[in-house]
């Protein structure tokens, strides 16, 4: 992975050089739209204050819980012994980040949702709050935190979400085979450039026409950057969107040429 100090090298060209985030001068119906009533929705809607509470318990909780790492592995942390608040600070989805899922969500109505990396469950309920009549099928590794999630959901009291656990080699493929399609998808899960190619190509398989398809740390690392540019490269993606700390695709065959797009948020 980069350094902080190449990360950060990275973030201010990536500030420097992306569109203002305004959405003046886009020529795509679908992104300044996205901009206009999903970017910048500054609306502070009900579930955010619980599942926020929820984070910040996450992040005082010093309770030992031992790990099994499928992905990449923390940058921060080491060992497999770790403590769940240390696991909160260097995993979970920031807040501006996360309540963005739910924007979209929300937004676009998908009814199948699919994410991959559940950690504690703070994203996730983030997604499930906001469309709770469609279901999210989260995928998380880990025993241990797939069982935090677990009470996480049960204290939030969210009832449309199905986790599964177990490397996700083992538990992706018959998840869609039952699901047959997905409408919308994050991936936060193994931070490496053949894995993440790999449910790519496997969420496209599932993918119809709009889905939304949206990858985490597009920029952590050499690999990721690299993998980001091969999903563009696709015939099937037909938009993108840098936000520097996730990419998002739209697979739409309506589209007849591809666009990129790099936005500040």
């Amino acid at each position: 992975m980069f350094s902080r100090f190449q990360l950060a090298k990275k973030y201010l060209q990536y500030y420097l050089t992306a569109s203002n985030g305004k959405g003046h001068g886009i020529h795509s119906p679908f992104v300044f739209d996205f901009v206009q009533h999903v970017l910048n929705d500054k609306t502070m809607y009900t579930p955010y204050q619980a599942i926020e509470q929820k984070r910040k318990n996450l992040l005082n909780d010093s309770s030992v819980i031992e790990v099994e790492d499928f992905g990449a592995g923390s940058s921060v942390i080491k060992t497999n012994k770790r403590l769940v608040k240390d696991i909160a600070a260097s995993s979970l989805k920031s807040k501006k980040y996360a309540q963005l899922l739910y924007r979209m969500v929300q937004h676009y109505k998908p009814q199948t949702l699919l994410e991959l990396g559940t950690s504690f469950g703070i994203s996730s309920a983030y997604l499930a709050t906001a469309n709770e009549n469609a279901v999210l099928h989260t995928c998380e590794g880990s025993a241990p935190i797939a069982s935090i999630a677990k009470n996480s959901f049960n204290e939030l009291g969210l009832k449309n979400i199905e986790l599964s656990e177990g490397d996700f080699t083992d538990t992706l493929p018959p998840l869609l085979s039952k699901l047959k399609t997905v409408d919308f998808a994050f991936v936060d899960g193994n931070h490496r450039k053949a894995p993440t190619l790999e449910y790519f190509s496997k969420l496209l398989n599932a993918s119809i026409q709009n889905s939304i398809l949206v990858f985490d740390d597009i920029h952590w690392s050499a690999e990721m950057e690299e993998a980001w540019v091969a999903i563009k490269q696709q015939s099937a993606v037909t938009l993108t969107i840098d936000l520097f700390f996730i990419g998002i695709v739209l697979v739409n065959p309506d589209f007849k040429n591809s666009q990129h797009f790099t936005i500040r948020f």
